[in-house]
Parts: structure tokens; C-alpha cells; sequence
């Protein structure tokens, strides 16, 4: 398993964001059953803390992120941001995006490309009415984002800078409302590899000179091991394995996540291959959710230890928020 790039800082642990058996649902195509993108879900992201989300396209972890975010109303549960519950609201809605802000994945698409870089940045800023000192605010957060001096950017355009350039410019433009939080969706996939490093490096130190939170939204299981405190893995609307990043990557308890580490170069084993694709959110089958594709169900293992048919008929808990190592899998508890 690869090492991380900076050295991580043991954060505090009081929550700041939580997610509290929140649920959203879509409703079906011509009348069909709703499809349950997230379905029962308890996350916390504390203070100071980076949380990695992870689970292959469609596992729901976009759709919990928004929800997150206030993007999405929950269809149950809700959403705590320092000791209070979400507000729906336009007024409370922008409020709470002040402290918590998006990076997205393709900087290319969230630049305006008739918007030099000093607009991309102070765009957030007037918005807020926070337009004071707008010029000192703008360079703070580009050099904060590492584009230095600041000065020198601020009449260029997004096609005149390197991707990794128009990252940095999209993390400004989160910084320069001074948030406390950051969400965080692939900031790394789009950019090459060279540049992947550089950026992770950025959000580590960012956390460590601001004190800012951060959940991070991945398939990549190599990024959540360089960047993150916790991980949660995320499975057909669920949480199915989280904890502290180094126990859940090392010592894998859940099938799903033995599969999605299989995959990764520094892995000893052959790749576990998975049977079919993820069930149709719409038709969440009965019992474990991923017992149709579990390798474990498959193997006979789960037979030997007793515990197959639980997989097959008997539904898990939704795993806590925080706290240890836990996995929603009737096989792993019985090991």
C-alpha cells in the first residue's frame, strides 16, 4: 500500500457535519418503485478531520454528497452542521454554504471561460456581499491555493493555465469564503498523475494551517489512503465498512471493500472479479445487499461459517457515523 505524502496530524474529533439516517429517494420511471440512491445513511466528518467517501459509479455517494450540501432535500433523516439541523431555506441555505463549499471534479467545466481568474475567485465573495476588501481576499485565497504570487494571475483566463493550475483556481474560489468545510467530489481525477500529488499535498495542508474539514468523494481507494483520517465505503445507498483509514485499508472486513482493494497495483492477491453489476437501486434485494456479487457467498465461505442464509434473507443495521471499525456484513461479525 502506498505511503502518504505529508504526514497526517491527529485531528479533533468533535462532529462538525453528520449525516443522520438520511435517505433520498427519486421517484420511479413510468410509476415504477422509487429508487433509493441513499438509503439510510450515518456519516460524521469532525472538526479539523478528512473523511474519504468511497464505492464504484452509482453507489449513491454523489447523490449522498449533495444531500449533504443542501443540493438535495432528504427524502428521511436530516443533516447537522455544528449542532444544528439543515434548513431549507434560501436564507439558511446561504448561509450554511458560506461555511461549506464544493470543489468539483473537472476544473475546466466549473471556470467560466469569459471569466479571468480574479472574477472565478470573487464570484463567492459577491454573491455573500462580502466585496470590503475583495481585492485582498481574492489574493489571499490564490495563494493560499498555491498560485503565487497571486498577482500575476488575476487577468488570465482558464485556457491560458494548466489543469492543475484551474484546480487550484476552483479550491480559491472554496477558500475565499473562508469556509470550514470543504466537499470535495474526485478533485483529482481529471488532472494527471504529476499533478494528483500536488493538489492532495494542498488539501492536507490546508487542513493543517486552517484547521478545515474536509469529505473527499472517490473510487480511488489509493487516494483515501494518502489523504484521509476515516474512510466510509459506500454500497447500493449504503455505508458497508467505515473507520480509521489505516485499519479499514489494511485489514478489510467487508467483501466489497476486499474487491475494491484487489484492484489497486500494490495489492498481493489476484483481482477479485465481481459477479453482474450493482442491483437496480429500485429493487434493493432482501438480506445483504451485496450478497448477489459477494465472493465470500460465492466461495462457499459464508456457508462454513454458518451464516449464508442470514446473507441471503437477513437485513444490517445501518453502521454508526463514527466511532471504530465496523462492518455492515453478517461474515465478518462471525469471524
Amino acid at each position: 500500500m502506498a505511503t502518504a505524502p505529508v504526514m497526517k496530524e491527529a485531528p479533533a474529533r468533535s462532529a462538525l457535519l453528520s449525516a443522520d439516517a438520511l435517505s433520498v429517494t427519486f421517484p420511479g420511471r413510468r410509476g415504477g418503485p422509487a429508487a433509493r440512491a441513499v438509503d439510510g445513511v450515518d456519516l460524521e466528518v469532525g472538526a479539523g478531520e478528512i473523511v474519504a467517501l468511497v464505492g464504484e459509479s452509482g453507489c449513491g455517494k454523489t447523490t449522498l454528497a449533495r444531500a449533504l450540501l443542501g443540493l438535495v432535500a432528504p427524502t428521511a433523516g436530516r443533516v447537522v452542521f455544528a449542532g444544528e439541523p439543515l434548513g431549507y431555506g434560501a436564507r439558511a441555505l446561504k448561509a450554511y454554504r458560506r461555511r461549506v463549499q464544493l470543489v468539483l471534479q473537472d476544473p475546466s467545466g466549473s471556470l467560466n471561460p469569459r471569466h479571468t481568474v480574479y472574477e472565478a475567485v470573487a464570484e463567492g465573495l459577491r454573491i455573500h456581499g462580502r466585496t470590503q476588501d475583495e481585492h485582498g481576499a481574492v489574493a489571499q485565497a490564490l495563494a493560499r491555493a498555491g498560485l503565487r504570487p497571486p498577482e500575476r494571475f488575476f487577468l488570465r483566463y482558464p485556457h491560458e493555465l494548466s489543469g492543475g493550475q484551474r484546480q487550484r483556481v476552483v479550491i480559491a474560489g472554496a477558500l475565499a469564503l473562508r469556509p470550514e468545510l470543504l466537499v470535495a467530489d474526485e478533485p483529482v481525477a481529471s488532472l494527471d498523475a504529476s499533478v494528483r500529488g500536488e493538489i492532495l499535498s494542498l488539501l492536507l495542508s490546508l487542513r493543517a494551517e486552517l484547521g478545515l474539514s474536509a469529505l473527499v468523494v472517490t473510487h480511488d481507494l489509493g487516494l483515501a489512503w494518502n489523504i484521509a483520517d476515516r474512510v466510509a465505503v459506500m454500497y447500493l445507498g449504503r455505508i458497508v465498512e467505515c473507520g480509521p483509514v489505516e485499519e479499514v485499508l489494511s485489514s478489510p472486513r467487508h467483501p466489497y471493500t476486499r474487491a475494491l482493494l484487489s484492484v489497486l497495483p500494490e495489492s498481493d492477491g489476484p483481482p477479485v472479479v465481481l459477479a453482474g453489476e450493482p442491483p437496480d437501486p429500485a429493487r434493493v434485494p432482501g438480506g445483504c445487499r451485496f450478497h448477489a456479487r459477494c465472493q465470500v457467498l460465492a466461495s462457499g465461505e459464508a456457508d462454513r461459517a454458518g451464516v449464508a442464509h442470514a446473507c441471503r434473507t437477513r437485513d444490517l443495521p445501518v453502521l454508526p457515523g463514527a466511532g471504530p471499525h465496523a462492518a455492515a456484513c453478517h461474515w465478518a461479525r462471525e469471524r
